[in-house]
């Protein structure tokens, strides 16, 4: 069974507050403006945000959409984000109502919430990389839940859908970002509580990578997130570099 240093960081407040803070970062707002870039909600369609966090990509999609989207689920494993995405259904315009809904769940458990072709686009920003599985039988972490939700959104959207995500590359550099982050403090509001989230954002960095080379987190190369794609079904692929280069993105759709 998984030992006690296998603890998940990521439904802890604290983590969640932590990560807050990298919408301060420069390389985090390109890694947006990117994403940003290959979105395109249109009027009376249905979003789902995977690993939603604090809500930019939700409200990106909101904004993005005038206003006119159906349905917009925020989904988070940390209960602390309901409060963000709170705020963002109260500072939006035009008022989105119960069409935007924050959802508290694990997609490591997949997505049976949906049947199937119920969504017209998924985005995630740096999330999916970390669906979880412990094998018992093999007593190790295998990639069994990065490929069932990949498949969970395949069979969630509907032919045509769209699919646009963000993962780190192999072995990422937290330095690299960092360095290109440095003029991000001349505009830092907060400066004392910027650098003590950079700080916790650093620790939990070195988590991540220990964890992913044990296998329970997957920083995959480009090809090997490609042949994912197209094993369940996905076509149309397009990738590029964001994130000071240590981030993929991702477009890709099912077939209609």
């Amino acid at each position: 069974m998984p030992s006690a240093a296998s603890v998940n960081h990521w439904p802890e407040s604290r983590c969640a507050k932590a990560f807050w803070s990298q919408q301060e970062l420069l390389p985090y707002r390109q890694l947006l403006a990117d994403t940003s870039d290959w979105l395109d909600p249109r009027p009376g369609e249905r979003w789902l945000d995977l690993g939603c966090g604090s809500g930019r990509l939700t409200r990106t999609l909101w904004d993005k959409s005038g206003g006119t989207l159906a349905e917009l689920i925020a989904l988070d494993c940390a209960q602390a984000n309901a409060k963000s995405v709170q705020a963002l259904r109260t500072a939006l315009q035009p008022s989105p109502g119960d069409r935007l809904r924050f959802i508290h769940a694990d997609f490591s458990e997949g997505l049976a919430g949906w049947g199937d072709d119920h969504f017209d686009g998924v985005v995630s920003g740096l999330a999916i990389q970390y669906a979880e599985f412990y094998s018992a039988q093999h007593g190790c972490w295998t990639v069994e839940a990065y490929n069932r939700l990949l498949a969970e959104v395949h069979r969630v959207l509907r032919p045509g859908g769209r699919f646009i995500f963000s993962v780190n590359v192999p072995e990422p550099s937290w330095g690299k970002v960092a360095l290109h982050a440095l003029p991000g403090l001349l505009f830092a509001p907060r400066l004392t509580r910027f650098l003590k989230n950079c700080l916790r954002m650093w620790c939990y960095g070195y988590w991540l990578k220990r964890e992913a080379r044990r296998g329970r987190f997957h920083y995959l190369p480009r090809e090997a997130v490609v042949a994912k794609l197209i094993a369940v079904g996905f076509g149309g692929i397009e990738h590029r570099l964001s994130f000071a280069g240590q981030a993929y993105i991702f477009r890709c759709r099912k077939p209609g």
